[in-house]
């Protein structure tokens, strides 16, 4: 494991991370990873043990989550989230310890008695491997605790040659795979890490301009709201070269919007799922949903119109959930895709497709037209069950100023006039107050509380 400070006194003289406007270098983080672990004896917390980190990215949470790792614990990275949740978690992964830690001055560690133990981290016991444990959003169901061996998950870091290092956008969170992804990249080639506390797009054009980032990976949620804000014309934000999206599908009116906005910057679709770590990828174009993943050791295939994944990185399994992968190893994704010549569209996830009367409808083809309309802040398609067609088109609309619902509704059957099938059309329509991104800053789609609506007639 002495591959990842190996990796950082190669960059000891740069910068690591610049966080409120202090910076950290690599030879502070060796020197705080070997502090740790001249510490862990006297709390208990030895080689094998699962170990939870409650936090989110900061110098010290990311040099204490470096020399768990070094360790060869196995690690379960937990955001800031209810004590109910942690402690359910927690009881998922068999964790022994519980250390939560946003800076030096705000750590604290519990001794937990696991229930027992698993058969997979058995296994990583034996093998003398560390491990690392994700859990999932849940959007879909219950989360899911997926396992992975560290020595896979990082491989594609630590197997190739160092990459030009970058000043990258730490966005997405502390427990997410995109996060993760960010950071591995950015440690292993001596990039620079900013993070971004104030995650509007107001705070986020400022720390690219008094940070001068170059690389900013986010959601196609936030790059919606980010459009809207104009925010981009308050800052000067000429040093971002790279802007990467991923988590969900991006509406085809965002993405063209962005090629308007930022013509010198590239935009790159970015693929990946907490069961298989994040792939490189190539957009075919700038304003293209099409993408070819080029990762040397995974395979791809299409069944009936839905995406299988092989690849080296997988995770080893499921804590609370029966393995998802068939007798030769292949992942179905659960994502609907069309191919033409190499590359990949995603459609959209098989769980989020409206079924109207056989006709399928995916919701991020219509919430692209309905985000052209004006007044619109942001917009969650999802099915309504109808007891003449089975399903309905529902949309849920956040305003920029208020709007009478009669008024909207008309607004809406005229904009989709010539742009939408009729069955694509929503028939149900309503306004909600509430913001519609999660907290991982995804589009949410179900159990959305609506502050008035109505439905058409079919």
């Amino acid at each position: 494991m002495a591959i990842i400070v190996d990796r950082l006194r190669e960059s000891s003289a740069q910068v690591l991370i610049r966080q409120g406007g202090r910076q950290y270098g690599y030879d502070a983080a060796v020197e705080g990873i070997e502090g740790w672990l001249a510490r862990f004896p006297s709390l208990g917390i030895v080689p094998g043990e699962v170990v939870s980190l409650v936090g989110r990215f900061s110098f010290d949470a990311t040099v204490l989550l470096l020399a768990l790792l070094e360790n060869r614990n196995i690690v379960v990275p937990l955001n800031d989230e209810s004590r109910d949740e942690v402690d359910k978690r927690n009881r998922v992964a068999c964790s022994a310890h519980c250390v939560k830690c946003h800076d030096r001055r705000d750590f604290a560690h519990e001794i937990l008695r696991p229930p027992g133990s698993h058969p997979l981290l058995d296994a990583l016991r034996g093998r003398r491997e560390t491990g690392v444990i994700l859990f999932t959003s849940g959007s879909t169901g219950e989360s899911k605790a997926a396992v992975h061996a560290f020595s896979r998950f990082v491989a594609k870091y630590t197997s190739a040659e160092k990459k030009k290092p970058f000043n990258v956008m730490v966005f997405l969170k502390f427990d997410h795979i995109g996060g993760l992804n960010t950071m591995f990249a950015v440690v292993m080639n001596g990039g620079c890490m900013t993070v971004a506390e104030d995650r509007s797009p107001n705070g986020i054009c400022k720390l690219i301009q008094d940070e001068k980032v170059e690389i900013l990976p986010t959601t196609p949620s936030f790059l919606n709201m980010l459009v809207l804000s104009k925010a981009w014309e308050r800052y000067d934000i000429s040093s971002l070269k790279t802007i990467t999206y991923g988590t969900e599908p991006i509406p085809g009116s965002t993405l063209k919007a962005l090629a308007q906005i930022f013509p010198g910057v590239k935009l790159k679709q970015t693929y990946g799922l907490t069961e298989l770590g994040i792939f490189s990828t190539r957009s075919r174009a700038n304003e293209s949903t099409f993408m070819a993943i080029r990762e040397g050791d995974v395979r791809t295939k299409v069944v009936d119109g839905l995406l299988y994944i092989k690849t080296d990185s997988a995770m080893l399994g499921y804590l609370n959930a029966e393995s998802p992968f068939d007798s030769e190893g292949w992942y179905n994704t659960g994502d609907r895709v069309v191919v033409e010549g190499g590359y990949t569209k995603i459609l959209g996830r098989e769980s989020d497709i409206i079924n109207v009367g056989g006709e399928k409808v995916y919701p991020t083809e219509v919430e692209s037209v309905l985000l052209e309309m004006d007044n619109v802040l942001d917009v969650a398609v999802e099915a309504k069950i109808s007891p003449v067609v089975g399903q309905i088109v529902a949309a849920v609309f956040q305003l920029e100023q208020d709007e009478d619902l009669p008024s909207l509704r008309r607004r809406v059957a005229e904009h989709c006039r010539g742009r939408l099938e009729s069955y694509k059309v929503p028939r149900h329509v309503v306004i909600s107050d509430q913001g519609l991104m999660s907290a991982r800053l995804k589009k949410t789609r179900r159990n959305l509380k609506p502050t008035r609506g109505a439905q058409h007639g079919r």
